[in-house]
This record gives C-alpha cells, sequence and structure tokens, in this order.
C-alpha cells in the first residue's frame, strides 16, 4: 500500500475508532509524515517494504540532527503504533519498529509552586474589575480542579453545577470527568458568571463560554498563558510557571497533604496510575530533602 495512503488510513483510526483530539491526530500526522519521507529516500515506495534497518537509521538520523531524546522516543511510538494497526489490517508482515528501544528517558520531575506562593498569585488579580474577576475565577479553577487548560477555555455553563460544586470536563481524547470545586473557586465563579452575563449583555452577544474576552468570545489558551504571566510578574514569582504549573501544584499539594494516589488519579483524569506516580517521586525527593537536612545521622 502506498504511504500517503496508509497514513490518511491510520489517521482517520485514529480521529473516528479511537475518538482521539485533533491535537493527537496532527500530531501523528507530523511525526509519521517525516518518517515517512525518511523511508522514501532510503527506497522503500510502500509500507510492506519498511524494515527495522531503515527505522533504526531513522532513528540515528534523528540523534545526528539534534533532536530531543523526548522528541526520539515519541517518533519511535508513533511509528511502532502505525505499523500494530498495518498489521491487524493485514497490510504488512510484521512490525519492524516493534523491537526497537528509543533512547533512554531522562525523567524530570514536574514544576510546582509552593502554597504560599499559589495563595499569592491568587490574590494578585483585582476583585472590582470584569477581567479582575474573571482571571481570579481562572487562577481558582485551574488550582482547584487540577484542569488542563485546554479543559478550562473549554468549559461551557451547562458544564458547571455550582450547587454540586463540580464541573464536567472533557478531557484527552474527549473523555469526560467531573472536577471538584472548592470553596474559593466556587465563590470566584460565582462572581466571575454574573459578571458575564452583564458583560454578554451590554454587547449584545449570546456565547456557551464560561470564560469569554472583552469582545465576548471565547478565551484561548494562549490568552490563559499571558495572563498568568502577567500575575506571576506582579506577584514577584516564578515567570517561567504555565498554566499546567497549576495542575502539577494541585496534585503535589493533594499527596502532600495525605491524599490516595488513585483518588488523585481519578481527580487529573489519568488513564494510567504510571502518569500519578510521577508526583510521588516529587513528594518522596522533598521528604528525603526535609531528612537529610534535619535528621542528625541522614
Amino acid at each position: 500500500m502506498p504511504m500517503q495512503q496508509a497514513l490518511a488510513d491510520f489517521l482517520r483510526y485514529l480521529s473516528v475508532e479511537r475518538n482521539a483530539s485533533a491535537l493527537t491526530v496532527k500530531s501523528y500526522r507530523e511525526d509519521l509524515t517525516q518518517a515517512l519521507d525518511f523511508f522514501r529516500q532510503q527506497g522503500a515506495g510502500e509500507v510492506d517494504r519498511v524494515s527495522t534497518r531503515m527505522v533504526r537509521a531513522y532513528l540515528a538520523w534523528l540523534h545526528e540532527q539534534g533532536y530531543a531524546k523526548t522528541t526520539t522516543a515519541r517518533r519511535l511510538a508513533a511509528i511502532r503504533s502505525f505499523f500494530r494497526y498495518l498489521l491487524r489490517n493485514g497490510q504488512v508482515r510484521e512490525n519492524p519498529a516493534e523491537t526497537l528501544r528509543g533512547p533512554r528517558q531522562e525523567r524530570k520531575l514536574p514544576n510546582f509552586l509552593t502554597e504560599a506562593d499559589l495563595t499569592a498569585l491568587l490574590e494578585t488579580p483585582p476583585r472590582h474589575t470584569p477581567l479582575g474577576v474573571r482571571d481570579r475565577a481562572i487562577l481558582e479553577a485551574l488550582y482547584s480542579a487540577g484542569l488542563r487548560v485546554s479543559e478550562l477555555v473549554g468549559l461551557n455553563v451547562q458544564d458547571v453545577d455550582l450547587d454540586a460544586a463540580v464541573a464536567t470536563v472533557r478531557g484527552k481524547g474527549k473523555r469526560e470527568r467531573l472536577a471538584l470545586l472548592g470553596r474559593p473557586a466556587l465563590k470566584a465563579l460565582q462572581a466571575w458568571l454574573q459578571t458575564r452575563e452583564q458583560l454578554l449583555a451590554s454587547l449584545n452577544r449570546q456565547t456557551e463560554a464560561v470564560f469569554v474576552n472583552l469582545r465576548g468570545t471565547r478565551l484561548t489558551v494562549r490568552s490563559v498563558g499571558r495572563l498568568l504571566r502577567k500575575y506571576l510578574l506582579q506577584a514577584g514569582l516564578n515567570v517561567r510557571a504555565t498554566p499546567h504549573t497549576l495542575r502539577h501544584s494541585f496534585a503535589t499539594h493533594l499527596l502532600d497533604r495525605g491524599a490516595d494516589i488513585r483518588s488523585v488519579q481519578e481527580l487529573l483524569g489519568h488513564r494510567n496510575l504510571s502518569t500519578t506516580q510521577v508526583y510521588t517521586h516529587l513528594t518522596t525527593s522533598r521528604l528525603h530533602d526535609s531528612y537529610r537536612r534535619a535528621h542528625p545521622r541522614a
């Protein structure tokens, strides 16, 4: 089967049958397009001509070009998934990437803010301006519920149940989960929803989006990143923090205070427990630091 046709079929399978997000499909398309172009240059005109030797040569080329280990590992995983799909459908006789291992990864611990830093950040937006009311609700929701920024900007009014203190969010792979809202987040959201209603009425606009800009249109992921940087600067905090840092802080603070890791997994919407376990490494390393500083025989 020609390369392009096989790739188109695989991307359609991801989107329709696996219900993958548009971002996931885009990532696979970019990774596989580069790999398949390389295989063509190696003389493989069709997918069943790709060999393990070619895949190994591609990984070596990525290394020579200075690609990060994480990028190389991701592209190998994409090739492996692609050929696994083709093998199931009888379009190739073997998976040329099945036996290959990606580069050893250095596991980075997620960045997070301390509870004191979070308190300072959450108190920074002004309480008496429409944007300040909105931004306070955004920061409270990101931290209180551990939301991904894409989940936050995707929230619609009907997704938020203030009486039950929960929000229905759509995470990776369009999987739904209930996110819990703490009292400060509830109070901030109530204030914003009232302000939002007045704003939309003044603009004579209607929208389902919870978080909108001054033109009454849905807020974007980039806009949330920009407003976070502004408040980090104002609070004198680490300006390299991102909206995802608040999600990392949510998980870290829960585990620090004794939350069960399975509960944290559920709240974060992680499919695999191993994804959540990185936070236990973080809290354990902090315990070791405290132990070494304080114990006379550490």
